[in-house]
């Protein structure tokens, strides 16, 4: 299957949008990093697509919250996680989140213990214990900040391309994942304009809301085997311990993947392909 199927289901009253690719195999479910979206798991996708029934679900906008009273909690991810999994019959789904993707596989076990049935969480925001004790308003996050202020429009797509290049976030991606942001990463406007599908707004909220829940103490609880992959390069290794917490895991594993930042996905998609199907099976 070239292309996923893109479908909807009802979390309560929220609508939930989420890719299908219709595989025979084991359900893989794929959590994508604050302020982006699930078309940047397609390349991984589409080789595993064979292998695999895999969803990848859409969260940002799905939720209407306010980045200036706590945003979008990451509890709340989980239950929508949760939720998704109920709607669909999936019982035991392998779980591959990468940044704010893998905290929310985490806090969903606390919702639902024994939920995943291996999990790969990819550089996973763990935040020190200290930050879900007070957490930062708006003003002091230095990442919902930046999320709220960030640029939202572009005259043309080669505009949006010129931007995203001269960005060092992007500097380093596979050339099918920045072509896969520029078409579904950004909404076209009614004058072609182009402005982000996740909008500055939404994205704030979920910075925001990565303090909302301690994930640390369901660590030793979480019995499934556990991969942790960390971009050697990353600029999170500062601020989070990403070992220490693959030590708490009963099956937690540590791994550094050489030359990598904290996107490993839109860098290097080849390594995720063969991590996930050696892990997985």
């Amino acid at each position: 299957m070239h292309k996923p199927h893109v479908l909807k289901t009802k979390i309560g009253t929220t609508s939930l949008q989420y890719l299908l690719y219709g595989g025979d195999g084991p359900t893989l479910i794929m959590l994508h990093a604050t302020g982006f979206n699930p078309w940047l798991w397609h390349p991984i996708a589409r080789e595993l697509s064979s292998r695999f029934r895999i969803i990848a679900p859409f969260f940002c906008d799905h939720r209407d919250t306010d980045p200036y009273r706590g945003g979008l909690g990451w509890n709340i991810l989980a239950g929508d996680l949760v939720g998704l999994c109920r709607n669909l019959n999936i019982d035991k789904p392998y779980l591959v989140g990468h940044s704010m993707g893998g905290g929310v596989c985490v806090l969903a076990h606390g919702l639902s213990p024994g939920l995943a049935e291996k999990m790969i969480l990819i550089e996973p925001i763990l935040l020190p214990e200290s930050r879900y004790d007070k957490p930062l308003p708006l003003e002091e996050h230095p990442l919902a900040r930046q999320a709220i202020r960030r640029k939202n429009r572009w005259p043309t797509p080669a505009e949006a391309e010129r931007y995203l290049q001269s960005k060092p976030l992007f500097r380093n991606w596979d050339r099918e994942m920045l072509d896969l942001y520029l078409q579904y990463g950004m909404t076209v406007d009614t004058d072609g304009s182009l402005q982000l599908a996740c909008s500055p707004r939404g994205e704030a909220a979920i910075f925001m809301g990565g303090a909302a829940e301690n994930p640390w103490p369901l660590l030793p609880g979480i019995s499934c085997p556990v991969l942790i992959l960390e971009g050697e390069n990353s600029e999170s290794r500062k601020m989070l311990d990403l070992e220490k917490a693959a030590g708490l895991f009963p099956q937690g594993e540590h791994r550094l993947v050489p030359g990598a930042g904290h996107l490993i996905p839109m860098e290097i998609p080849r390594v995720i392909i063969d991590l996930i199907g050696e892990c997985f099976g």
